[in-house]
């Protein structure tokens, strides 16, 4: 995925589902190096981590 389309998913109130390593993810927020997000499971586990934008998959 790129950055623009990491914006374009942020600002969107559709629900977009993303993937990273094959999990369905929500984008929490776009990290200021341009390079990396802030994401978290879908479900009740709300751990948050860090993933290079270029490893999301838009399904």
């Amino acid at each position: 995925m790129n950055v623009n389309r990491v914006k374009q998913i942020l600002s969107s109130s559709a629900d977009i589902m993303v993937k990273y390593n094959g999990a369905s993810v929500w984008i929490d927020q776009l990290n200021e190096d341009g390079r990396t997000a802030t994401v978290h499971l879908r479900g009740p586990l709300e751990e948050r981590t860090t993933v290079e934008i270029s490893e999301l998959i838009e399904e």
